[in-house]
């Protein structure tokens, strides 16, 4: 499955049924199905430019298309870290491609359920995140979504994490 990305701007394999990395191409698409990928959860928003018409390319070879818009002017919300959360639960069982432009925003949205799913500490969960494209290191502040996760999800600031 994580050959299906080659040439993917951080393109990652942090769980067994979970590939993540940047735009891919309509290529990346075929391969992805062909390696037996069966839902795109894209964190992209719609206006973004992109060089691909994607749901129609992932409806048309039969993949669910998923799209939960992350831009610079999204709220991250607990609402939104719970739908992020949903679709990954929904589709544990099934192989995933979960992407944005550069995967920075993946790394971020996948801290929680990093956390709560599969019982990784804050610092391993981090770490993973950050393998997967997360830009924003420790301590540091930014305005890019992923980094705005990161810190919601440090600072406990997710109910589910509290009570979790």
């Amino acid at each position: 499955m994580f050959q299906a990305l080659s040439g993917v701007t951080n393109a990652a394999q942090p769980l067994p049924n979970l590939v993540t990395g940047g735009q891919p191409t309509e290529a990346h698409f075929q391969a992805l199905k062909a390696a037996g990928v069966s839902v795109v959860i894209d964190l992209r928003d719609p206006g973004e430019a992109r060089p691909l018409n994607e749901p129609a390319v992932v409806s048309g070879l039969g993949m669910q298309y998923i799209n939960i818009p992350i831009g610079p002017m999204t709220v991250l919300d607990d609402a939104l870290m719970d739908k992020i959360l949903t679709v990954l639960r929904a589709h544990a069982d099934d192989k995933v491609l979960m992407h944005c432009a550069s995967a920075n925003r993946v790394g971020g949205a996948l801290i929680p359920y990093f956390m709560l799913d599969h019982k990784m500490e804050e610092e391993d969960a981090v770490d993973a995140a950050q393998r997967v494209g997360l830009r924003a290191a420790r301590g540091t502040s930014s305005n890019r979504p992923g980094a705005a996760m990161q810190h919601r999800v440090l600072s406990r600031s997710f109910p589910s994490l509290r009570s979790g």
